[in-house]
């Protein structure tokens, strides 16, 4: 079967929202601007009508049992672990591990790679970029391992120094994680090109894909990643639901990490033997429903063409980027050349959650912190910035909203 469309003959974004039941809520009196997608994207009817088919008639328990039920939910979890497969290019269905989100699936690789295969004076490469759930696995696996932690800096735009990247490795170095697109400024990192740079010299290569798969096209195979990890509820799917790509070779040679039914292929007291790929890596009862929950989001977002979201993201990123930038007292952060729907800003004597707050009496959802990036945050020289996520759902008119109520969170200080 054929790769899902990237295309679509025309984007109409007003029809989109109203598919969307959660976009016409009222908040503070005034319609709901959601701009909080890099933390979790909303679910349109078509989603949700999938999870409310499966609870009310296809529900039980998959794999083994030779009943009705069992036997159709066992063919649409595996229908979901295929969709998976088209949508992100794998070579493979066995390819696909189902995760409990991004976070799991890094987890996933350290436990199950990073211990069998990283040792004493071995030497991980991140990003300064990076989300802590990219940081803290490697920090534990460096601890327990004798291992060092490298990392690569950027340039004040929020661009990775490539030239740095590239004088990192060694005959010590073991692995590269990196996040495709930070969820903090947006920018896009240049995977292709570093997975590219590691391979020539025997290093394999995660990569963080939870802030890339819901706006760009994901092709693993182009890619030529070892590891991709994205999460279901930043696209248009459940929460609870996640998925870890991993070459098929990489996966056999790696140990699971969780120990259960349905990862076993034989049991006895003295020895246990694993199940084959995919299932190895799925101990105990899946979350069935948000894996069906997600092929249904990804049926979904293909129909619109992946690649006509990124266009209408990229036009809402931009339309932003000029008006936060034409005011004064506001400094955006991250002003890479190439980003992703995502622009954070900081303003001149208030603090972040204080933007927050009067952007909500507005209506106008976003996200304030350090956005789990404390040491992005300091090499930017702030505690918290304000950010704005977009989807496919939003609108030019939202994006003047937050302008809008900007300038009021300006004049409440003022």
């Amino acid at each position: 079967m054929d790769r899902p469309t990237n295309t679509t003959p025309a984007f109409d974004v007003e029809k989109i929202r109203l598919e969307f039941p959660i976009l016409q809520l009222t908040v503070a009196g005034k319609p709901l601007v959601y701009l909080d997608n890099a933390a979790s994207s909303q679910m349109p009817q078509p989603v949700i009508d999938r999870l409310v088919r499966y609870q009310t008639s296809q529900h039980a328990n998959i794999h083994r049992a030779v009943h009705y039920l069992s036997e159709l939910a066992t063919t649409e979890y595996e229908a979901a672990r295929h969709k998976v497969q088209r949508f992100i290019n794998a070579r493979e269905d066995r390819e696909v591990i189902f995760t409990s989100g991004t976070t799991d699936g890094i987890n996933l690789v350290m436990q199950g790679w990073g211990r069998q295969f990283i040792g004493p004076g071995d030497e991980i490469i991140l990003t300064v970029l990076e989300h802590h759930s990219n940081i803290v696995p490697w920090q534990m696996l460096a601890s327990e391992k004798g291992a060092t932690i490298r990392v690569v800096p950027i340039n004040d735009a929020g661009e990775l120094l490539m030239a740095d990247y590239e004088a990192l490795f060694n005959e010590h170095t073991r692995l590269v994680s990196v996040a495709h697109v930070s969820n903090a400024l947006g920018s896009v990192n240049p995977v292709k090109t570093m997975i590219a740079f590691a391979h020539a010299r025997g290093v394999p290569v995660l990569v963080d894909g939870a802030q890339a798969a819901p706006h760009v096209v994901v092709d693993v195979q182009d890619l030529d990643c070892d590891f991709y990890a994205f999460s279901g509820h930043k696209m248009c799917g459940p929460t609870g639901i996640g998925v870890l790509y991993g070459r098929a070779a990489l996966l056999e040679a790696m140990q699971p990490f969780k120990g259960g039914g349905d990862m076993i292929h034989t049991v006895t007291f003295e020895k246990t033997t694993y199940n084959t790929l995919p299932h190895k890596f799925e101990a105990g009862t899946p979350p069935i429903a948000a894996a069906i929950g997600l092929g249904a989001a990804l049926d979904y977002l293909s129909s619109l063409g992946m690649l006509a979201v990124a266009a209408h993201e990229d036009a809402l990123l931009r339309h932003a980027t000029q008006q936060i930038a034409d005011l004064p007292g506001v400094r955006i952060l991250g002003t890479a050349a190439h980003k992703a729907a995502v622009i954070s800003f900081a303003m001149d004597g208030i603090h972040p959650h204080d933007v927050g707050t009067l952007l909500n009496q507005e209506g106008i959802a976003v996200r304030t912190g350090h956005h789990c990036t404390q040491p992005l945050m300091k090499r930017l020289g702030v505690v918290a910035t304000s950010r704005a996520s977009f989807s496919f759902y939003n609108t030019m008119a939202e994006v003047d909203a937050l302008v809008a109520g900007i300038r009021s969170v300006q004049k409440v200080f003022a």
